[in-house]
């Protein structure tokens, strides 16, 4: 790579470091002009690392009034770039008590105060700071104040797992927030981003005008690089590189406009030579999402074929804690396609976004739900040799090995060995993460088959009973014709059929033919 090309902005999320410093900046500067023209209040939830920080700076820049700094991109010559006072709210501090979060508020405000040279009256009271910075820095300045709060949520969320502490915090910040309406004629521009929404009766109750443009597709590219900005900004850097691979490995996020990469996975993948790696999901593991799978025996076969309303995407409450909400709000699942209902509204199904993500969290739920950390690994490789070549009783060795080796305790905690999801979940993560496509609860006209996978020109249709009789699985796929959907569309297609001993934590039996 040549000295010339311009530096990767890895971990830079101020707007004027990275075009002082002659950093990589892909414009968003057009979304940020229709924003700041056409909108108050804005509410904006993307996952984590995805450039919601970057974003929200440069909307600082842009109404402080530094106009120098956005030379030759999109906004330059159509905006005025009038000064505004502005009061930035980035969280981050300790949440674990009331009291941290408290103080974290109150430097955060001591902060703004110092940059625009206003005192509160009461500094020890966040809320009525708060007020006193708007007003006075509207006085002051005479000119209405831009309000730009990051990541709003994360004093709830860095607690989501002690319930009564994130209540409290969630009625801290939900008072502190409702100063942002009572101080309205004061204001020119709000400006909220977060990984959740949480639902109106909850933290924006206070906040009723507030505008969500998260699934407006006007704004799905407003964070986040496109197949257009890996093919022009950074095609000197891709050069040599196979497209195909990386749009398979990190392209794939789907916000109602194009399918967009997370910008930490490019950056990362340019700097370690071009490295296929879980860049993204190392930043961060999901570990109380799977524990809450775990212990709600949550049937994660429903992945694969999974389909909610509209409500469900914009609604989080600590009280009744969704699981599809969570999966979509945090980036492990996006929205392959929308769907119009026949009495109006629509609903989305949704799916893993790439290859990184669809690996990544497979493999993790089975460290957590197996405790197989080591011995994972030869068991994928074996799985894989085995339906890549039509192995079906190599394939069902391996699953016995899989079961035999859970440890003990997995089943005397809980009775996860006793419900039928609990075996169907544990071959479909590991399936999963093996790449292949995988169809939980797969919807025929006479039924659902519990999973059809995918490999090359051949189809696996499986079929698991708890305690049933020998030969009862695979009766039931010949019985309902499962197979019927699939043929004259692959060249083999396997009728499995599995059946578990709850006494004995393994499989009992199993048959299988090929159809004809």
């Amino acid at each position: 790579m040549e000295n010339k090309l311009k530096k990767l902005p890895i971990g830079i999320q101020t707007f004027r470091e990275i075009i002082k410093e002659n950093y990589v900046y892909v414009d968003k500067t057009k979304e940020a002009l229709e924003l700041i023209e056409n909108y108050k209040y804005v509410f904006l939830s993307r996952p984590r690392r995805f450039g919601k920080s970057l974003f929200l700076d440069t909307l600082a820049e842009i109404f402080k009034g530094h106009k120098e700094l956005f030379k030759g991109l999109y906004i330059y010559d159509k905006y005025d770039f009038k000064p505004h006072p502005v009061i930035k709210i980035s969280w981050a501090g300790d949440f674990s008590t009331l009291e941290g979060l408290k103080q974290t508020a109150i430097d955060i405000l001591k902060y703004n105060q110092k940059n625009l040279k206003v005192e509160c009256d009461n500094i020890d009271n966040p809320s009525s700071c708060l007020r006193d910075l708007i007003i006075k820095s509207y006085d002051v300045y005479k000119e209405k104040v831009v309000v730009l709060i990051d990541e709003y949520d994360k004093p709830i969320l860095d607690v989501i797992e002690k319930e009564e502490q994130a209540k409290e915090n969630r009625e801290f910040i939900k008072v502190l927030y409702t100063i942002l309406k009572d101080t309205e004629e004061y204001i020119r521009f709000v400006f909220l981003t977060g990984v959740s929404k949480f639902s109106k009766a909850s933290i924006f109750s206070g906040l009723n005008m507030l505008e969500d443009i998260t699934l407006n597709p006007e704004f799905g590219n407003i964070c986040g690089y496109t197949q257009e900005d890996l093919e022009t900004v950074f095609a000197p850097y891709l050069e040599g590189v196979d497209k195909d691979k990386v749009r398979e490995w990190y392209n794939g996020y789907n916000f109602l406009k194009d399918r967009v990469y997370n910008p930490f996975d490019i950056l990362l993948f340019i700097k370690n030579e071009y490295r296929f790696k879980n860049y993204w999901f190392e930043t961060g593991t999901p570990s109380y999402l799977v524990k809450l799978i775990k212990d709600r025996e949550y049937y994660l076969p429903k992945l694969s074929n999974l389909v909610v309303g509209e409500e469900l995407l914009n609604s989080f409450d600590i009280e009744n804690i969704n699981i599809e909400v969570l999966l979509f709000q945090s980036g492990y699942l996006t929205i392959e396609e929308v769907i119009e209902t026949a009495r109006g509204g629509y609903k989305y199904k949704l799916r893993f976004p790439n290859k990184e993500v669809k690996l990544s969290f497979n493999d993790y739920l089975i460290n957590y739900l197996t405790g197989q950390i080591t011995e994972k690994i030869e068991y994928q490789d074996r799985m894989y040799e085995y339906l890549e070549s039509g192995d079906v009783e190599g394939f069902i060795e391996v699953l016995k090995g899989v079961f035999s080796s859970i440890p003990y305790n997995n089943y005397v905690r809980n009775n996860i060995g006793i419900y039928e999801g609990y075996y169907s979940s544990v071959v479909y993560i590991y399936l999963q993460s093996l790449g292949f496509e995988v169809i939980g609860e797969d919807v025929t006209s006479r039924g659902r088959i519990d999973l059809s996978v995918v490999v090359g020109d051949r189809v696996y249709i499986i079929e698991f009973k708890v305690d049933g009789g020998e030969g009862e699985a695979l009766e039931q796929i010949k019985r309902k014709g499962y197979w019927e959907k699939y043929s004259g569309r692959f060249k083999e297609i396997y009728l499995v059929g599995i059946e578990f001993s709850s006494k004995e934590k393994n499989i009992k039996s199993f048959s299988w033919e090929m159809a004809n």
